[in-house]
């Protein structure tokens, strides 16, 4: 079992930046690709990148490309989101698996969420 824990989010203006923080307990990362979801409302949770832990491997969606930068150290997964726009702002969530995907499904375990709000 992963227990997962998001920190770092705000309110920043556009243009600013956020790092968001995902922390796990109970196990390591060592085994997992941890994966970054968002959600706006009325909308669906959507994919923002992921990284495999072994390798430092990182995938991202097209709409984050170049702004978006996931890493790594010890015992956390960073999300370092720069040049921050309007429709970046969702609630964020961390996510552990097994499987080098970018559906929901193929992640096992979920933090509960850290909101970004970015202002025009």
């Amino acid at each position: 079992q992963v227990q997962l824990v998001e920190s770092g989010g705000g309110l920043v203006q556009a243009g600013g930046s956020l790092r968001l923080s995902c922390a796990a307990s109970g196990r390591t990362f060592s085994s997992y690709v941890v994966g970054w979801f968002r959600q706006a409302p009325g909308k669906e949770r959507e994919f923002v990148g992921r990284i495999t832990w072994s390798s430092g491997y990182t995938y991202y969606a097209d709409s984050v490309k170049g702004r978006f930068t996931i890493s790594r150290d010890n015992t956390n997964v960073t999300l370092q989101m720069n040049s921050l726009k309007p429709e970046d702002t969702a609630v964020y969530y961390c996510a552990a698996g097994s499987t080098l995907t970018i559906r929901r499904s193929g992640y096992d375990y979920w933090g509960q969420g850290t909101q970004v709000t970015v202002s025009s």
